[in-house]
């Protein structure tokens, strides 16, 4: 079963984005960060990527740097982060669940190794950050092999030219990086998206997320109105850590309220604004 294909279809059936939600795996504890990954569906969740600590996340913003170091600062590791998979599969076999982080620790675990192992606890993508399509032949037969999507990144600089390359091999989704910089930086607007996505479109049948810069509700709605679907996390990991700061011990609740928010906002955008189509 493809997850992500049929959980796109599912939205699109019923005339809306997708709501894709950002944690970092065993933030700000193991314990604590499979309760948050367990409660994300039923707020609203269509499909989540679990981040992947790493110690020099170059692509993120303070929030998930910090997010990065309060997971590592427990020792978690690339074998937990897995665990962690395999205990949300065991009690959700639909929602699609998607890695995202840096090479270096697929490379030390070892490329084969991870994607046999990461579909088998029930993963159904990755996207690494820092692998160019041209370094892409280390990981992606194994990917392949194993069942696994490999999502590509584009950005606002990735022009017709560079285009192609990125989308060979690319499957799952497109992840549109809507801002030139880390995550958590300011958001591009509407009309930018809009155009954006318009032009992605054009080279690709794959759905197209958006993503950076996307932190509010009414943010969240505006990309909607665009897109397959819009990426919220580091919004959702700054919540994380000032609910860790304050020693609160109702983290996956406020986690869930905060998803619950931004996932209505997207299923009502493209009501609200008289649009039933993508």
């Amino acid at each position: 079963m493809d997850r992500l294909a049929t959980r796109f279809a599912a939205c699109r059936a019923e005339g809306r984005a997708a709501l894709v939600t950002f944690v970092t795996a065993g933030d700000p504890d193991l314990e604590t960060s499979a309760a948050i990954l367990a409660a994300l569906p039923g707020a609203g969740a269509d499909i989540i990527e679990i981040g992947m600590p790493f110690t020099d996340p170059m692509a993120d913003g303070p929030a998930i740097q910090a997010g990065n170091l309060r997971s590592l600062s427990h020792g978690t590791r690339l074998r937990d982060v897995l665990a962690m998979v395999r205990a949300f599969r065991a009690g959700d076999a639909t929602t699609p669940l998607v890695l995202m982080g840096y090479y270096n620790p697929i490379l030390a675990y070892g490329p084969e190794r991870f994607a046999r192992e990461a579909a088998a606890a029930g993963l159904d993508g990755t996207i690494v950050v820092d692998l160019p399509p041209e370094e892409a032949d280390e990981l992606l037969p194994h990917l392949e092999a194993a069942g696994l999507h490999l999502v590509r990144l584009a950005t606002p600089t990735t022009d017709a030219a560079r285009l192609p390359k990125v989308l060979g091999g690319a499957s799952g989704f497109l992840y549109y990086v809507a801002v030139a910089g880390v995550t958590g930086a300011n958001a591009a607007s509407a009309d930018e998206i809009g155009a954006a996505v318009t032009r992605l479109r054009a080279a690709t049948d794959l759905p197209i997320a958006v993503g950076f810069g996307v932190r509010t509700p009414e943010q969240a709605a505006a990309v909607a109105r665009h897109s397959d679907a819009v990426v919220v996390g580091s919004a959702i990991v700054d919540a994380i850590g000032a609910a860790a700061e304050a020693r609160a011990n109702d983290i996956p609740a406020r986690v869930a309220a905060q998803v619950g928010a931004l996932a209505a906002a997207v299923r009502d955008a493209r009501v609200m604004s008289g649009e039933m189509q993508a």
